[in-house]
């Protein structure tokens, strides 16, 4: 009777012993990738504290408001990553133009009276409670889906190795409706980023060097009508003119730059500790626990506290580089590539915007801005890219 009531303890602990052994998805997940982001997450909790603890027009009563948001939209995306990670990717596949069109049904909603401009994009739909969306951040998620299932469907039914010009002219419409839509609401930065994403799925999936050559000479032709049409705000040309003469107007145009880059500059080798910034303390950085996060942590973490985040970022963009090279199909490689693009860009964009090397373009830093929509979307590429690391991994019969 003791023996078959110990052999029956030990059959009920197999499941939960197999939900932690070689064979489990647990197992198979990328610890690292998944300890770069949670680090980054964490740091980004710090800084936004930081930035808006002495702030009480941004915070009320309760200097830790920026901190517990911030930490609950981490949570909350560390759900989704998990959630999505154990979803064998390739269902998206079928479900990609459902995916996309849903995307672009919430981007719609910025053009209706339900959108509220804040920082000079009308771009966001307030939930109420202090929170709100951004339907743009979902649509990159979308078109990386959208345009790997395209891409990858042509590949599997041509002979030949690269995509045709149908496939690629298809493709740029996909990146182009929501670009139309995004730069409407004033949104230039988000528009970029798509425009990185689709050039290097593009080029990931084969296409010829002539194509994408011409595809450059389109875009220049695009960025030099818009600019002699002055279809850009007067926000966002001022913007790219305190960009080209970093000196210009320090008290207007240029003030963002001019002050980001005296917070750096302040921080030196060390910094001059979390929470003791100068800069930081007085409010002088506008947007500093989203757009210009990077500024707390180069004025109070200095060279080398803002050289780790580089650092994580990087290990980021490693970590998903080796599971595109690794990936099963055409359409997990082409996933992964537009995942590190996306996050690439993205990460240059809003650092050089900070040191002045880039123009100010209103994006956040994948992981340490806050922001829950941000936060939402790059934890579920990270989610995508775990999902295609744990089938890479996954033992196979014969």
């Amino acid at each position: 009777m003791r023996t078959s009531l110990v052999h029956a303890q030990a059959a009920a602990r197999r499941p939960a012993l197999r939900a932690f052994g070689r064979a489990s998805p647990l197992w198979r997940l990328d610890w690292i990738l998944l300890g770069a982001v949670v680090t980054l997450g964490s740091i980004g909790g710090l800084l936004t504290w930081s930035a808006t603890m002495h702030r009480e027009d941004v915070t009320g009563t309760d200097p830790h408001t920026y901190l517990k948001r911030h930490l609950l939209n981490l949570l909350i995306g560390l759900v989704l990553c998990l959630a999505l990670s154990i979803v064998d990717y390739r269902r998206l596949r079928g479900y990609a133009p459902v995916f996309y069109g849903a995307a672009l049904l919430f981007l719609a909603t910025v053009l209706t009276p339900l959108a509220s401009t804040i920082n000079g994009a009308h771009s966001w739909i307030v939930i109420g409670g202090g929170f709100s969306l951004q339907p743009s951040e979902f649509v990159k998620l979308a078109l990386v889906v959208m345009l790997a299932a395209l891409l990858a469907e042509a590949k599997d039914a041509r002979d030949t190795p690269a995509p045709g010009p149908r496939h690629m002219l298809a493709a740029l419409a996909l990146f182009g409706v929501p670009a139309l839509v995004i730069m409407a609401s004033h949104e230039l930065g988000t528009s970029l980023v798509l425009a990185a994403v689709t050039a290097g799925i593009l080029f990931a999936a084969g296409v010829p060097a002539r194509y994408l050559a011409a595809l450059g000479g389109v875009a220049a032709t695009v960025v030099a009508a818009v600019f002699s049409l002055h279809l850009l705000s007067a926000y966002q040309l001022n913007r790219f003119a305190a960009f080209a003469d970093p000196g210009l107007d320090p008290g207007g145009v240029g003030y963002n730059t001019h002050q980001a880059r005296i917070a750096i500059g302040a921080g030196g080798l060390v910094g001059q500790g979390l929470f003791h910034g100068n800069q930081t303390n007085g409010g002088f950085v506008p947007e500093q626990q989203t757009d210009f996060i990077f500024t707390v942590a180069g004025e109070e973490l200095g060279f080398l506290g803002a050289g780790a985040i580089i650092a994580l970022v990087g290990v980021v963009l490693w970590r998903a580089l080796v599971i595109a090279r690794r990936a099963g199909d055409m359409f997990a490689m082409l996933l992964a590539v537009g995942v590190v693009c996306w996050l690439a860009f993205q990460s240059f964009e809003n650092i050089g915007m900070t040191l002045g090397i880039m123009p100010v373009a209103g994006i956040p830093l994948p992981f340490v801005s806050y922001g829950g929509s941000s936060m939402f979307a790059v934890c579920g590429a990270v989610g995508l890219l775990q999902s295609i690391r744990i089938d890479s991994r996954r033992p196979r019969s014969g």
